[in-house]
């Protein structure tokens, strides 16, 4: 975590430097107007809000890495993969519910840029691919 606060950090004096060069680089530029008037103003802007996006998650991250009080997984050279891999759930990778209910999604849209007779028929197939996708476990050969 030391290592992407170090990148932010990285990353924002990057971009301030970028942000003088390029206000500078529009003053010479445009050198025959008042140097107020000869600021790109949108793209300074822009830039040094990106400058402060970046010192802002840096510090982020830092106060979040010293709370945390200990290094993590991806910090340690002699962890292994498992070490930082969570438990996030039982997921089937066999089921077909997550494609049908992509295309029942695909049909609202559709019926929303084409015909809304197809809204209906997308919220049909929408109900089918829910209750299929919820209670694919209590029938069949994974039946619990």
């Amino acid at each position: 975590m030391k290592t992407n606060v170090n990148l932010w950090w990285l990353l924002g004096g990057f971009f301030l430097l970028v942000t003088a060069t390029y206000t500078a680089w529009n003053i010479v530029a445009h050198s025959d107007r008042e140097w107020y008037h000869a600021i790109e103003w949108v793209g300074t802007v822009a830039l040094l809000f990106t400058v402060l996006m970046s010192v802002m998650i840096a510090f982020y991250v830092d106060r979040v890495h010293r709370a945390q009080g200990g290094e993590l997984p991806e910090d340690v050279l002699t962890a292994d993969i498992d070490d930082g891999d969570p438990e996030i759930g039982e997921f089937s990778p066999w089921s077909w519910w997550p494609l049908v209910l992509a295309f029942s999604a695909a049909l609202g849209i559709l019926g929303l840029a084409v015909g809304q007779f197809l809204l209906p028929i997308g919220l049909g197939v929408f109900v089918v691919a829910i209750v299929g996708w919820v209670y694919e476990y209590y029938r069949g050969y994974f039946a619990r």
